[in-house]
């Protein structure tokens, strides 16, 4: 598999698209990360914040207190591939009906016998 190709899966992964979008709002800690993000499990936030962080897209910064503090927020690299991501995301919402008329279209139609 050619690395560009492995890089666009982490980007544009279910739950790399929601965590680069959330952060795009700011900082956040990894409880506001899984509320914003919703439906996520701490595993999956977890394996997609430290997959997102190797390829320098989030930066993680633990701060030394009890009980333990650490925010995440998007890299300079981070934050132009969330812009993008938004705003294909964007794009979705404004032709979705065009997306669904299109299913039902197809979905309607005779088949071939």
């Amino acid at each position: 598999m050619c690395p560009e190709r492995a890089v666009l899966e982490h980007l544009t992964s279910r739950w790399g698209v929601l965590v680069l979008c959330a952060l795009l709002g700011g900082t956040r800690r990894f409880g506001e990360l899984r509320r914003e993000v919703g439906e996520v499990s701490e595993k999956m936030l977890t394996q997609t914040l430290r997959t997102l962080e190797r390829d320098g897209f989030v930066r993680r910064v633990a701060h030394p207190v009890i009980p333990p503090h650490v925010d995440y927020d998007l890299t300079a690299l981070g934050e132009q591939a969330a812009r993008q991501i938004r705003a294909l995301s964007r794009w979705t919402e404004e032709h979705l009906p065009d997306v669904s008329a299109a299913r039902d279209a197809y979905d309607t139609r005779p088949t071939a016998g």
